[in-house]
């Protein structure tokens, strides 16, 4: 048995590199990363996929060079699709991925620090738990707040409406009656979570917006009078900060002043909007969201991180814990109190990357100092673009609240949404810049989403032009066929 296991081992030991192999793996995946970024102008924003796209690596007994994956993630991954890192991504909701991330993200892997529980690791947890405390802090909440780093909106969404839906005590029994509000803006993820979290047969009533595409707070007021009247029992209400179709902010404090008023659970969609309460001009917008209970908040949008980032931030941390929490005996060592709250009892999460490091070194090694200018950047690169486009015989959507905002160019009724989708088509096939396209209220609409720190005006100058090129296109070939 020993000649066999030691046979093993000097197999297995091939999972532990030596440093002169871990020094040519890193100079090879640097100088691929370096390429990338000093070469990202020139990329474009969006390549068709190419007619054979099908990975040609099998998963094989030997292993292959660095090289050959290199080769592989250029060819089939790095150069199809949508490019998120590019500064000409104005399409969904970008934001980028600054480099510090990635070093942060490096020394998580390697080291492999557990961040799920203070006793596996309370440097981990102290890191993370700060992070919440000064998102809570802007977002003006009280001392004693807290909340989760998560994998992005979808699940902060998720913990917070499991969290108000237990705390307002709706059981089963409760749920048929139990009423939700929001608007038609509300970002789908949403009505996702409160499926998963058991509400998929509560009531949801979507509340009209105005012309700003802003929930109508006078008819919210009526829809909670006449469903108390009814029987019924309202117990949530979720406002957004920063609507993904438009960018729109509801009137949070009016909501506020009536989830007070109905005691509804007050939830703030802000993944995509959040930190522009960074920027001084802005944060009138954002009045009244240090009065809701919960709010969801995107770092890899606002903050440029990589994908794979979101917080949510609550008031209550109690009837968090009394949601998530969960008593496993092999975990007994690790169930003492602690003087911070694990990560894995306030979320469905209990194997937990430290995924708080790639936030953390990114807002150390900048400051915030960047952070503002880059959020008030995007904020004026909209304006220029809401500006120009009009002058450019485009109609345009209400004022961007902040760095989304919805256009399309002025032509007949009954040939409009084919011809704004034959310019969306011209975009992505020039691919020098992505945008991406929405329907409200049945219209066709085209987005402009600008949130990439790699965008400046040079990417807003070129979209114009592309745009203005579009036009002239489709329009003489609508003139031949007409012909």
């Amino acid at each position: 048995m020993n000649d066999k296991i030691q046979q093993l081992e000097q197999l297995a030991r091939q999972l532990e590199p030596p440093q002169q192999q871990r020094d040519s793996w890193n100079a090879e995946v640097q100088a691929y990363a370096d390429d990338f970024i000093n070469h990202i102008e020139a990329l474009k924003a969006y390549d068709e996929p190419p007619t054979d796209g099908q990975l040609s690596l099998a998963i094989e007994e030997e292993g292959k060079p660095m090289e050959q994956l290199l080769a592989e993630i250029r060819s089939k991954v790095d150069r199809a699709g949508i490019n998120p890192a590019s500064g000409g991504h104005l399409g969904y909701v970008p934001g980028g991925g600054v480099f510090p991330a990635a070093l942060g993200d490096y020394l998580a892997a390697v080291t492999n620090r557990y961040a799920g529980l203070f006793f596996a690791n309370p440097g981990a947890v102290r890191i993370e738990n700060e992070l919440i405390r000064w998102m809570c802090e802007l977002m003006g909440y009280p001392k004693g707040s807290l909340g989760n780093l998560a994998s992005g909106g979808s699940i902060a969404n998720l913990i917070a409406i499991t969290t108000a839906r237990d705390f307002r005590g709706i059981k089963a029994a409760k749920v048929a009656k139990a009423v939700v509000y929001l608007t038609g803006q509300a970002h789908h993820c949403v009505q996702k979570a409160l499926r998963i979290a058991g509400l998929g047969e509560a009531i949801i009533r979507y509340i009209p917006t105005d012309e700003y595409f802003r929930m109508d707070t006078k008819r919210l007021h009526q829809q909670l009078e006449m469903d108390r009247f009814q029987g019924l029992e309202p117990f949530m209400v979720v406002g957004s900060a920063g609507t993904t179709d438009t960018g729109a902010i509801d009137p949070l404090d009016e909501i506020a002043n009536l989830s007070e008023q109905f005691g509804l659970w007050f939830h703030v969609d802000a993944a995509y909007g959040g930190f522009f309460l960074l920027v001084d001009e802005l944060k009138d917008k954002f009045r009244g969201i240090g009065r809701s209970d919960s709010v969801a908040i995107d770092p890899h949008k606002g903050l440029f991180l990589p994908y794979g980032l979101g917080a949510v931030l609550i008031k209550n941390v109690q009837a968090q814990y009394d949601s998530h929490y969960y008593k496993a005996n092999y975990m007994q060592d690790a169930q003492q109190d602690w003087e911070e709250a694990s990560p894995a009892d306030l979320s469905p999460e209990l194997t937990k990357h430290f995924r708080g490091l790639r936030m953390w070194a990114p807002l150390q090694l900048f400051g915030l100092k960047p952070f503002r200018a880059a959020l008030e950047e995007k904020v004026m690169l909209c304006r220029y673009f809401y500006q120009k486009a009009q002058e450019s015989g485009f109609e345009v959507g209400p004022d961007p609240d902040l760095s989304i905002m919805i256009f399309r160019y002025r032509t007949e009724a009954q040939n409009s949404t084919r011809f704004n989708e034959r310019l969306v088509e011209y975009v992505r096939r020039d691919g020098r810049v992505f945008l991406s396209s929405t329907t409200i209220d049945g219209k066709y609409w085209i987005r402009l989403a600008v949130l990439s720190f790699r965008t400046h005006i040079r990417e807003i100058e070129l979209c114009l032009e592309i745009l203005k090129t579009a036009v002239q296109q489709v329009e003489q070939e609508q003139a031949v066929t007409r012909k």
